[in-house]
Parts: structure tokens; sequence; C-alpha cells
């Protein structure tokens, strides 16, 4: 994770409810960060690129401290429907849900999806549970036509893609 160093003389400053400002925190500026990144990436934004959808996740899951399982529902053009952080862990685990998840696409017409999680050791590096709660997912929402694109695992700034790697 990036270590952010933050002196008077060079700080990002928020405004308070009484108008004075005052040096942020990491957590405010990684929360600013991501309501950017919020706004950049609205409903019916296209995901059709992986470089685009590890730099959006790596900014939403790069800097958590607990793991969190998040989905991207797509529509059938790959156009952002929603982003939603579904399932909330430890340091290093989350229980996922498959009907869960095939609940939500279903709710929201999804045609397509990208599963997301971080990893808060810092190494992206997909582990056999990575790979299997995917292969479970895929089959769970293969059997309702909603396709699978990708699983984007955040590791600190740096991110791994299943696609890339053939793993979808």
């Amino acid at each position: 994770m990036t270590q952010f160093s933050l002196s008077f003389g060079s700080s990002l400053l928020i405004c308070d409810d009484q108008g004075r400002y005052t040096p942020a925190t990491v957590d405010q500026i990684l929360a600013a960060a991501r309501q950017a990144v919020d706004a950049k990436m609205q409903r019916g934004a296209s995901f059709t690129s992986t470089d685009t959808v590890k730099e959006y996740l790596t900014t939403k899951l790069g800097g958590c401290e607990n793991e969190i399982f998040a989905v991207i529902f797509l529509d059938t053009q790959h156009r952002l429907i929603e982003y939603r952080e579904m399932f909330h862990g430890t340091i290093d685990g989350a229980a996922v849900y498959p009907r869960e998840v095939a609940k939500a696409s279903l709710r929201l017409n999804a045609a397509a999806v990208i599963f997301s999680h971080n990893h808060p050791s810092g190494n992206p590096e997909p582990s056999s549970a990575d790979r299997s709660i995917t292969q479970k997912l895929k089959e769970a929402l293969s059997l309702l036509d909603i396709r699978t694109l990708d699983h984007i695992i955040v590791g600190g700034e740096s991110a791994v893609s299943f696609a890339e790697r053939g793993l979808i």
C-alpha cells in the first residue's frame, strides 16, 4: 500500500463544519478518491477495457484493510448498471454466497458481471479458494444466462485479471 507522508507545508486540507481548514487524514483522502471515481464512472459508463476495470477497482478496493468482495453489474453492451460491495470479511477472507450474487444480478437485470475482491496483504495473486468461488459463481450465473466476464483481484496498487490469465 502507498504510504502517505503529510507535513503541514504540503498537506491536503479539508473544511470542517465550522469552516476551518485542517489537514486531511489518509482515510479522508482515500474516501475522497473513491467519491471521485464514483462520479467519473456512473451508470452507463462502458467497461470494455480490462485496464479501465483494473484502474477503477484498484481505486475502489486498493486501500481497504479488510477483504471486500464486490460485483460490477453490466448490461448487454457492458455498460455499468451498478457497482456493489456485496460481502465484507476479515484481513484474509470473506464468505461469498452465489445465491445472493444471483439474486442481485436478477434484480438489476444484469446481462454480465465482473467479480472483484481485494487482498489486504497487497499480493494480488489468486488463491485456490479464489479460483473455486469464481467457478461456482460462473456456473450459477450461467444457468441464468448471465455472463461472467472477469474476476479482478486487487492487492494494493496492482491487480490481476482472471480473464487475462485464461482462468475464466
